[in-house]
């Protein structure tokens, strides 16, 4: 049964800022996810002269590997945005995935005050320096990918028929194919390598 987004708007509005910033935004499909980032982005479009900032400047004590991290996503909040916007849906999906993380914010330099769309914060998710590629192809897989098959899927519709037998995958997305064909082969070469 299709999930209605009209009943899950009502449903995030209905709830205090507490009881929304408490769902555990990993474990919502994409349609909810979305109505769940809309209302945080209303609420702090409502709050924009209000402090709205739910997560801590850091996640807690700095771990050991932070020195040789890798950034595997950042993000500068402007003056009425949703604060972190998909940085804590990022940090979520790798924590769901067992990738350890440490998401920093840090505050940025003021700039002109008549400048009202200037950046406040800026967010960095950081994770273990040998955790990037997984990282990164999480983020893509649980955060990103969906709202890429969704302009495939409208691009698509808008073609004719002629024109759709022409945007075959493999041919429009060559690149892609090609890399996990290269992957695939360099990796399987190191386990033959090594005899594993």
């Amino acid at each position: 049964m299709p999930i209605d987004p009209k009943y899950l708007r009502e449903q995030y509005a209905s709830l205090s800022d507490e009881a929304l910033l408490n769902i555990d935004r990993a474990d919502l499909v994409e349609t909810a996810q979305r109505c769940y980032y809309d209302e945080l982005a209303r609420r702090a479009a409502r709050h924009e002269n209000a402090e709205f900032d739910s997560e801590p400047i850091s996640d807690g004590d700095k771990p050991d590997w932070l020195k040789d991290a890798s950034e595997v996503l950042s993000q500068a909040d402007l003056p009425g945005a949703l604060p972190g916007g998909p940085m804590l849906g990022a940090r979520d999906a790798l924590e769901a995935e067992g990738i350890q993380c440490y998401l920093i914010k840090s505050e940025l330099p003021k700039e002109d005050p008549a400048t009202t769309r200037v950046p406040t914060h800026e967010w960095r998710l950081m994770v273990p320096g040998n955790f990037n590629r997984r990282a990164t192809s999480v983020l893509d897989r649980d955060l990103f990918n969906a709202d890429f098959e969704e302009d495939w899927r409208v691009q698509l519709e808008m073609l004719s028929d002629e024109e759709l037998l022409e945007m075959k995958p493999q041919v429009v997305f060559c690149g892609l194919f090609d890399r996990v064909e290269r992957v695939t082969r360099v990796y399987d070469a190191a386990i033959a390598r090594r005899k594993l």
